[in-house]
């Protein structure tokens, strides 16, 4: 095997053919991804890196099958998205893939133990409870289960939030700007977490960020500007 090739070309997880998605607007149609083509390989640490409005987060969430690309063709871990119903995309995001967002998205009325048991017992894992208090112990939080987040501080809900996505061990991890809601040092602590993480289960990440020194932590980074890839100077 020639190991000169990109990971992206030796084992490919994410696949993605001219990407479009236009949504209407009164002024008229906009296209917010006009035209992407990407390979991730499993296992690539990517930063996806771009001027606000650029169509980065719209991309993340084509991925995770949350918004439906109006062309192009969307293949995730060996499934077309394009192809999928509602009740199967469900499927998909809940066996295949973790998000992690700006906004820790925790449920107020359960503890931190009950948030990152959800997605497990929704997929029926028997050993739902044991298997989110392992990941909540995995990024330090073992003597906070019964907390509530209003009890926790920004980095403790982010650290939440980050066990939940590792929980049910997903193949793709897709991070939106998780540290923009936290200062400087409780942010460092989160990444040195997700990117421990993220080696150590051999996930496949793509991490939306500004910070410069963030993607430089990615194994490669592309750039998107006006709802394509970027072809570097």
């Amino acid at each position: 095997m020639d190991t000169t090739l990109p990971p992206a070309a030796l084992a490919p997880l994410v696949g993605v053919r001219d990407l479009r998605l236009t949504v209407p607007a009164a002024a008229g149609p906009v296209n917010i991804l006009a035209g992407i083509d990407l390979d991730i390989g499993a296992g690539e640490a990517v930063g996806i890196v771009g001027p606000s409005g650029s169509g980065k987060t719209s991309l993340l969430m084509v991925l995770a099958g949350l918004e439906r690309a109006t062309g192009g063709s969307v293949r995730v871990a060996g499934h077309d998205l394009t192809a999928l119903n509602e009740d199967a995309l469900a499927r998909f995001r809940r066996d295949t893939v973790g998000i992690v967002f700006q906004a820790f998205h925790l449920i107020p009325t359960m503890t931190a133990l009950e948030n990152v048991a959800i997605p497990l017992e929704l997929a029926g894992r028997q050993d739902a409870e044991a298997r989110a208090a392992a990941s909540l112990r995995s990024v330090g939080l073992g003597h906070r289960l019964t907390h509530l987040p209003g009890q926790l501080s920004g980095g403790e809900q982010q650290r939440v939030a980050l066990a939940r996505a590792f929980a049910p061990a997903p193949r793709l991890l897709l991070a939106d700007e998780p540290t923009g809601n936290l200062d400087a040092g409780t942010g460092k602590i989160v990444m040195d977490l997700l990117f421990g993480m993220q080696a150590e289960h051999g996930t496949t990440l793509l991490l939306i960020t500004h910070d410069a020194n963030l993607a430089d932590r990615c194994d490669r980074q592309i750039r998107i500007a006006d709802g394509r890839v970027a072809v570097p100077a």
